[in-house]
C-alpha cells in the first residue's frame, strides 16, 4: 500500500492568472493497494467512485507512459480518500487528486518516472500548470507550458506572512468562471498585470506587506469572475479592514485568499459574520514540500 498526501493550493494568486500558486497546509491523504476486486474507493460521494476519478484517471496514465496497464499487473486497486480541501472552492482538490494517482503509480508499480514526468501526465490531464506545480513542488510556484511539457520555477516565500483560506457554503463552476472572461484585454490591462505579478512574488518572499498591498491588484480575472461570489465587495472591504494587506479570489473561486503579517484570525471572523452567505476562515501556513509519499 501506498499513502500519498498532497497539499492544497492556491492559484492565480492576484494578477497571476494562469501563472502563479502557493501550496497550503491543508492536506488530502490518498492511499492506494493492491487488490482481487478491479476498482473499489471509499471516502468520496458515489458518483465518483468510479473509473473518472481523477485519481484513477492519473494512476492510470503514469503507468501506461512506463508502458503498462492495470490489468496486465494481474491486480485491483483499492482507493481510500481522506480529503481535508474543499470541493470546487478554488484551493486545488482536482490538482491534489491528479498528484496522488500518478505518485501512487509510479512507487507501486515501480514505473522509473520522475517528478517532472509525473507532473507532465497530470497537466496533460488537468490541462495547465498553476495548481499542479505547486503541489507537487511546495511553495511559490510560476509555471507554464510549451509543447506539452510544463515549465516551473520556485520562489521563497516569507515566514512573517500567514495565509487565510476564506471559504464559503456555494460552489463555482470553473467552467462557469472561464465563461466570464473577456476574449481580448486591453494592452495597457495586460502591462498593469504582468507588472503586479513580477511585484507579487517580491512581496511575498521579502514579507512587504505594503508593496503586497498594490501588487495583489489584477485587471485580467478578478473583476469579472467577482459577480459569481455572492457578497464579494462585502467579504473583501472585510478582509482589508481586518488587517489584511493582500486579497484576492483563490483560482476561479469561491474561496478568497488574505495574506498578513499579523495574526487576524478573530478579526476575519468577526468581519465575515454578517456576509451575505456564511463564510469559514481557514488559517494556514505555506506548505513548503509538496506531494509526499507517507507510508508505503
Amino acid at each position: 500500500m501506498v499513502t500519498v498526501t498532497v497539499p492544497a493550493t492556491s492559484a492565480n494568486l492576484g494578477p497571476g492568472f494562469d501563472t502563479l500558486g502557493i501550496a497550503l497546509g491543508l492536506y488530502n491523504r490518498i492511499s492506494f493497494e493492491e487488490t482481487d476486486a478491479e476498482l473499489e474507493i471509499t471516502g468520496c460521494p458515489p458518483q465518483y467512485a468510479n473509473g473518472d476519478n481523477l485519481a484513477v484517471l492519473a494512476f492510470d496514465a503514469a503507468l501506461e507512459a512506463a508502458g503498462k496497464k492495470r490489468k496486465d499487473c494481474g491486480k485491483g486497486l483499492r482507493i481510500g480518500i481522506q480529503a481535508d480541501i474543499p470541493v470546487s472552492r478554488g484551493l486545488g482538490s482536482s490538482a491534489a487528486m491528479l498528484a496522488a494517482g500518478a505518485i501512487a503509480a509510479n512507487r507501486l508499480y515501480n514505473c522509473g518516472l520522475d517528478n517532472d514526468s509525473l507532473l507532465a501526465i497530470c497537466c496533460s490531464i488537468e490541462g495547465h500548470p498553476d495548481n499542479l506545480a505547486p503541489a507537487f513542488l511546495g511553495g511559490l510556484t510560476a509555471a507554464f507550458m510549451k509543447d506539452g511539457v510544463p515549465i516551473t520555477a520556485r520562489f521563497t516565500v516569507s515566514e512573517t506572512l500567514r495565509f487565510y483560506a476564506l471559504v464559503p457554503a456555494f460552489e463555482t463552476s470553473t467552467a462557469e468562471a472561464r465563461a466570464v472572461l473577456p476574449k481580448t484585454v486591453p494592452f495597457g490591462d495586460a502591462v498593469f498585470n504582468v507588472s503586479r505579478a513580477v511585484m507579487l512574488i517580491k512581496a511575498l518572499e521579502t514579507g512587504d506587506t505594503e508593496l503586497l498591498k498594490e501588487a495583489c491588484e489584477d485587471r485580467l480575472h478578478q473583476p469579472w469572475r467577482k459577480a459569481l461570489l455572492f457578497g464579494y465587495d462585502r467579504v473583501k472591504q472585510a478582509a482589508l479592514s481586518s488587517g489584511a494587506s493582500g486579497f484576492m479570489i483563490s483560482g476561479s473561486g469561491s474561496a478568497c485568499l488574505c495574506v498578513s503579517a499579523a495574526d487576524i484570525g478573530q478579526n476575519l471572523a468577526r468581519g465575515l459574520s454578517g456576509a451575505e452567505r456564511e463564510w469559514k476562515v481557514i488559517p494556514l501556513e505555506v506548505d513548503r514540500q509538496g506531494a509526499r509519499v507517507d507510508k508505503e
